[in-house]
């Protein structure tokens, strides 16, 4: 009988034990029916393309006139482009492509840029946007359908800084700086565009070389403008670039294609430019969705 009130605390302890792991579990479930956070979705593309590779031999041809007549091993050479410098080819990628005519020097660059979120409320495609709406502000333009969640902390100075330099050509991407000296252009429409169609196909002109201002374009990705940039600031003269810049999912493609004419008298085809940048831009397009 000495020993029964030990079995009985003993007892006792393993049920409280037993009720303190109840307790436990019950407090654990009584958290289940706090909200959760779904991640957002990943974009659609995991990889990028080979950038030197993703324009066919024969459009080169096009976009390059002189360079079918040069010798076949310079011809290669062209053909074959530079390669950005990046140091992360699954985030962004770039190759640009040059060639010298007689009349004229041609150069043409891509770039590819896959964005990634890191915040599981925003998915890739609403972070890509942002960085898309960046870039067409930067341009002097506006779209009321391009709009995205605020940049995550760090990623606005990392995005303006790519923004001022073009990984790879070392030439400027389009910065806005330049813009409004550059276009000569009026401000932009309520619409988002300087005027002319949205479509790309040009309009009335009293000559053959004037060009279509900077707009929005559509039919190209989920998003896209255009921007035309007679006179580059710290180039010649007659320096003529055209940027094309679409966004589909979570890639921000940007196209530039620009012409030199040999002398100070030519200027170049700024409709030629346009409409070669832009079928370039839906010939990547088609390519990124296949």
């Amino acid at each position: 009988m000495a020993y029964v009130p030990g079995v009985a605390l003993l007892a006792a302890l393993v049920v409280g034990c037993s009720a303190g792991a109840d307790g436990n579990a019950n407090g654990t479930d009584s958290k289940a029916g706090s909200p959760t956070v779904t991640p957002a979705p990943p974009g659609k593309y995991l990889t990028l393309p080979a950038p030197c590779r993703a324009v066919p031999r024969s459009t080169l041809k096009d976009l390059l006139p002189g360079a079918a007549e040069l010798p076949a091993d310079q011809q290669d050479k062209v053909f074959r482009g530079s390669a950005a410098v990046t140091y992360d080819t699954d985030r962004k990628v770039g190759c640009s492509w040059k060639s010298d005519a007689p009349n004229a020097t041609r150069s043409l660059s891509v770039d590819f840029e896959r964005v990634v979120s890191y915040d599981p409320a925003v998915s890739d495609d609403d972070r890509a946007d942002t960085v898309y709406a960046k870039k067409e502000k930067a341009a002097g333009l506006s779209s009321s359908a391009t709009t995205g969640p605020p940049a995550e902390k760090g990623e606005e100075s990392e995005e303006s800084e790519e923004s001022e330099t073009s990984e790879g050509s070392g030439k400027a991407e389009d910065p806005a700086d330049t813009d409004a000296d550059a276009t000569g252009s009026a401000e932009p429409s309520p619409s988002g565009s300087s005027g002319g169609s949205t479509d790309g196909t040009p309009g009335s002109s009293s000559s053959p070389e004037e060009a279509l201002p900077s707009r929005i374009l559509d039919n190209l990705g989920d998003a896209a403008f255009l921007q035309d940039l007679p006179k580059q600031a710290g180039s010649p003269a007659q320096h003529h670039t055209v940027s094309v810049v679409f966004r589909t999912s979570n890639v921000v493609v940007t196209v530039r294609y620009a012409e030199q004419p040999a002398l100070i008298t030519q200027v170049p085809d700024g409709r030629e430019l346009q409409e070669k940048a832009q079928a370039l831009a839906r010939k990547l397009a088609e390519t990124l969705s296949e």
